[in-house]
């Protein structure tokens, strides 16, 4: 039952991180090949990383049906481009779908191999962002991941939503559910609110005024002494 849940999650996950890849490979121009690649790369790109870093064999290559997926996506964006390229909301509701469902992914992975939560929480983090953070590379647009947007933030929450879960009592399939519902709220929320992480900020601006302030007061004691 929840072998056949996780594979489920995994299909919908894929479809919807490569939608997303393709879609704005199309808003970029690039030819069908191009866009599959992008398309493919967001799909599996944070699964893949996080396959290595656990040590186990990589999981899309124990099957066709990732590739397959992604042809599908392609597919789909080419009959429906008019809707799904032009719309924004798109690229974000299967951002977020995909987000909440591999982070569920990874958790569950990690656990499988003996990891203790935390770790799992990581792993999570890293399959559901790290696809789109090469997907964003190979466009030439700064990562979600490193900008304001609540992206990673929210593959944190939904995997402390988890792990809650799991600690008061609540089986895994529900974990799994409450995790994907978690991310799903937040993104909606922060995209509802305008909620955003504090940016680092440096203006250069202000620092050549203190330089100009410093030097001017610099001649001053100069001309005093």
């Amino acid at each position: 039952m929840e072998e056949t849940f996780l594979f489920i999650i995994e299909v919908i996950g894929t479809f919807a991180f490569a939608i997303s890849g393709i879609r704005l490979a199309a808003f970029k121009s690039f030819d069908w090949f191009g866009a599959y690649t992008v398309g493919l790369v967001t799909a599996i790109g944070g699964g893949t990383l996080r396959d290595v870093l656990l040590d186990i064999p990589v999981f899309w290559m124990q099957t066709w049906m990732y590739l397959g997926v992604t042809a599908v996506s392609l597919a789909i964006v080419i009959v429906f481009r008019r809707l799904l390229v032009s719309n924004d909301r798109m690229l974000f509701l299967f951002d977020t779908l995909g987000l909440a469902l591999f982070v569920v992914i990874g958790i569950q992975k990690t656990l499988a191999v003996g990891y203790p939560m935390w770790v799992a929480i990581v792993m999570g983090m890293i399959t559901g962002s790290f696809g789109g953070v090469t997907r964003d590379i190979l466009i030439n647009e700064t990562p979600l991941f490193f900008r304001k947007d609540i992206y990673a933030t929210a593959c944190v929450a939904g995997g402390m939503a988890y792990w809650l879960a799991i600690a008061l009592g609540r089986g895994s399939v529900e974990a799994q559910m409450i995790c994907a519902l978690a991310i799903i709220a937040l993104r909606m929320c922060a995209l509802r609110w305008n909620w955003s992480l504090p940016v680092l900020r440096y203006d250069p601006k202000r620092k050549n005024k203190d330089s100009r302030h410093t030097d001017t007061t610099d001649r001053l004691n100069d001309h005093i002494k």
